[in-house]
């Protein structure tokens, strides 16, 4: 394991793109391991932005979805990088136009992994 290291992100996280918009799974995270019942998102897991207002010379141009980039070097479930409150990840536009990376805040504490 490299010297990255973070909080889980799980269901509890509040995760939102760089304009405010909020970010949610759109796809059910298929891993066995569960925190609190609720199964543990990873990098495969499909994440979409609802509410992003960002505009380009008053053209909507909002965030849509969020692709992650974990180390590799990191926790695997099934042999896919859970995520991080530290991994690496970009917004995009629907014309995939990199927006900026999403904040994430209220990771669950105590679940650290590093």
């Amino acid at each position: 394991m490299s010297g990255n290291s973070g909080s889980l992100v799980s269901h509890t996280a509040v995760i939102s793109c760089p304009h405010g918009g909020r970010v949610r799974a759109a796809s059910v995270p298929s891993s066995g391991v569960r925190l609190d019942g609720q199964p543990v998102p990873t990098a495969d897991d499909v994440f979409t932005v609802v509410g992003c207002p960002y505009t380009v010379d008053r053209v909507p141009l909002p965030c849509t979805t969020v692709r992650w980039v974990p180390d590799r070097d990191t926790v695997l479930i099934d042999g896919v990088p859970v995520l991080l409150d530290t991994s690496s990840a970009q917004c995009f536009s629907a014309g995939l136009v990199p927006q900026g990376p999403p904040v994430v805040s209220a990771a669950r504490q105590g679940v650290m992994c590093g």
